[in-house]
């Protein structure tokens, strides 16, 4: 029975909640064919991707002549993974390095990504409608015809099974609607959250900010010249190395 007590958990909570399941459960899937699940030991972690083969990055603790350093490299480079690859060396620093970088890049205002931001704001929140997609609302007010003609079914013995299937339908389309509802709000509330970071930001960052890194970089590519850093707000910004 639905809309007869108050929800335990609060819906966008919830909704935030199965997005993040959602996420962790998703696979990535390697140039090689090698797939991936979601892995939060480090910051970087299954977040950088070589610019030449396709495969992750790992994380190596090196020794190189009695010094020890902390350095990302190519799968491929340290086992068989049927891809050639010549990719460089990455030394942590000089990754935490690119990320700052592309941080500060957002922060000028002469780079426009403000604008571009912005718009991506708008392209989001703009709803196509001639695609025919059911709004919540239209389910809900479909869901509640449905369940009277079904009590009305019940109460006079008629056969009821092609409504409690439709009702049935509605309610798998109320809830990807609201999945995909939720999941659009979270990406417009992380642009808003950057665009307000950017417009109080009145100096250059000058620590790499992990928290920062977790939150607003979705992937790092690493190439011969340059690394390029995508953001979950979609936008990517190019450091030369």
């Amino acid at each position: 029975m639905e809309g007869n007590h108050e929800a335990i958990i609060p819906k966008d909570i919830y909704l935030r909640v199965q997005n993040e399941l959602v996420r962790r459960r998703r696979v990535t899937t390697t140039s090689s064919g090698r797939k991936c699940s979601f892995s939060g030991h480090h910051v970087f972690s299954q977040m950088v991707f070589c610019g030449e083969c396709g495969e992750l990055f790992r994380r190596v603790h090196w020794n190189n002549r009695g010094v020890k350093s902390i350095v990302w490299r190519c799968l491929s480079r340290l086992k068989p993974t049927g891809l050639e690859c010549h990719a460089r060396t990455v030394n942590e620093e000089a990754l935490k390095a690119a990320c700052l970088s592309a941080f500060n890049k957002l922060l000028d205002k002469q780079e426009g990504f403000q604008k571009q931001l912005e718009e991506n704001v708008r392209a989001v929140m703009t709803i196509d409608e001639s695609s025919g997609v059911m709004s919540v609302s239209a389910i809900d007010d479909e869901l509640a015809k449905l369940q009277k003609q079904l009590i009305q079914c019940v109460e006079a013995r008629k056969d009821y099974k092609e409504i409690a299937d439709r009702i049935l339908k509605l309610r798998d389309m109320r809830q990807k609607t609201n999945f995909d509802d939720s999941a659009r709000e979270e990406y417009v509330t992380r642009i808003n959250d950057i665009l307000d970071f950017i417009r109080k930001q009145s100096s250059e960052l000058t620590v790499f900010d992990e928290a920062l890194t977790r939150c607003w970089v979705k992937r790092i590519v690493i190439y011969g010249d340059k690394y390029t850093i995508e953001f979950k707000s979609g936008i990517s910004v190019d450091i030369q190395s």
